[in-house]
């Protein structure tokens, strides 16, 4: 790219208090009605994908269900655990929330050109940046992470303690996952800042050129919200409810509100790093010029927006739960490897591109190594003796009832045959059963 460095820094810092107020309130607006629509479109989505109906009582075709649920969880009685530490157990739903308001202010919703004009101030769509957004960014993800923990731990209950240690592991396995993935872009880009991020994904999105960073951090961003396959800090069939089971009212409200925002927040930062962020998908920026300029790219990236808002409803209504080793296998044993693989690739890319390289050097340089690994391993998995199988040990009698009460076979016991008296039916109807009709007809 020929741009310098932090081109686009300079138009930050210069808006009136009024104006950044407004951007400020916007934001915060923005977030609560999308996550107002999220809330109806995931009831909607997952009823179609079941069959069902779905909510369709409140206001027009049910789209006023979320405000419902707001008013029905604000007219709860609000519990206060009495062996709970009460300032932490009332603190750690705010200290889940606010965080994940906070990093939506370095979200470029349009150009930093200030091609817009805001009662008559010229200014960028966007709230704010500088040169290290997207660690601000992965700063206050992290600090929303610690209401869940606080969460469990103050509410002095066994349930709650185990949804809050799982949710400390898993910010530590995937938030590691999520900054190697950041790297990439950090690399390929020479910026941390989210309007430089997107300035330098022109013509190709970075998805395309970076596809195993978008890939892992997709993954990565579903496991920080604790989201359906990944939503075990919660688990309702293990552990009732997880961190939040002993909250109710407003202030298990505030925790639904920050789990919301949280994958709208993830969301677009997945649509800055990755899909262009304001940008115009290929087929309409061809023809429309002015489609990245003015109010439009607030547009794209709502799309954008509710497009991945739609993957993660799709991931909950479609897979079921990991089991927690599960979970954790695929952080620390997949996701950190093969994300630390990937870096290596790409700087190493970068560096022979700087140093004047071709294209065909660099993959020679790069992909032959890479290929020589994988062909060894490919060789000893072929050429690994498989064990000689074990012959099978004779199946010894056992009896469900020995000890007084049934306990089930351990593996090679069989259960003997269950005695059933003789059928009382027909002969007919036997048949019938046993589709031996079927035959006579055919």
């Amino acid at each position: 790219m020929t741009s310098q460095p932090y081109e686009t820094l300079h138009f930050f810092g210069q808006d009136p208090w009024w104006l950044v107020l407004l951007k400020a309130v916007f934001c915060f607006a923005f977030l609560v009605l999308t996550v107002l629509i999220a809330i109806v479109w995931e009831r909607k989505v997952v009823a179609w994908m079941q069959l069902r109906i779905g909510p369709n009582r409140h206001g027009p075709w049910g789209l006023l269900q979320s405000l419902a649920d707001g008013v029905k969880l604000a007219l709860k009685e609000d519990l206060v655990v009495k062996g709970s530490d009460k300032v932490v157990y009332i603190l750690a739903p705010i200290v889940c929330a606010i965080p994940a308001f906070m990093a939506f202010a370095v979200i470029p919703f349009g150009p930093a050109g200030n091609e817009v004009s805001i009662f008559g101030t010229r200014t960028p769509l966007q709230l704010t940046d500088f040169p290290v957004a997207l660690l601000y960014v992965l700063a206050t993800a992290s600090v929303g992470i610690y209401g869940i923990v606080l969460a469990g731990w103050s509410s002095g209950s066994t349930y709650p303690l185990l949804g809050g240690l799982r949710s400390a592991a898993q910010m530590v396995s995937y938030e590691i996952a999520m900054g190697l993935s950041f790297a990439a872009v950090f690399i390929y880009s020479g910026s941390m800042s989210t309007s430089e991020i997107v300035a330098h994904q022109r013509p190709t999105w970075f998805a395309a050129l970076l596809p195993v960073s978008f890939i892992v951090y997709v993954i990565a961003m579903v496991g920080e919200t604790n989201r359906a396959p990944f939503d075990l800090p919660e688990a309702e069939g293990e552990l009732v409810g997880g961190f939040n089971t002993e909250y109710s009212s407003l202030k298990f409200a505030m925790f639904m509100l920050a789990e919301y925002v949280n994958m709208v927040t993830v969301s677009a930062v997945a649509s800055t790093l990755f899909l262009g962020g304001w940008r115009a998908p290929w087929p309409v920026s061809t023809f429309w010029e002015g489609a990245n300029h003015g109010w439009w790219p607030m547009l794209w990236l709502t799309l954008k927006i509710q497009l991945l808002l739609f993957l993660f409803i799709w991931l909950r209504g479609t897979l079921p739960r990991f089991r927690y080793d599960q979970f954790m296998k695929l952080g620390w044993k997949v996701l950190i490897p093969v994300s630390l693989v990937w870096l290596v690739m790409i700087a190493s890319v970068r560096a022979l591109r700087n140093e004047g390289y071709g294209f065909g050097q660099v993959v020679l340089y790069v992909g032959a190594p890479v290929g020589a690994v994988l062909l060894l391993a490919l060789l000893r998995d072929f050429l690994r003796k498989q064990p000689e199988p074990e012959e099978a040990p004779p199946t010894a009698e056992f009896d469900p009832l020995a000890g007084g009460y049934p306990v089930p076979p351990l593996p090679g016991q069989v259960l003997p045959p269950v005695p059933r008296r003789p059928s009382r039916a027909p002969k007919q109807l036997q048949d019938a059963l046993n589709g031996a009709d079927h035959s006579e007809g055919s």
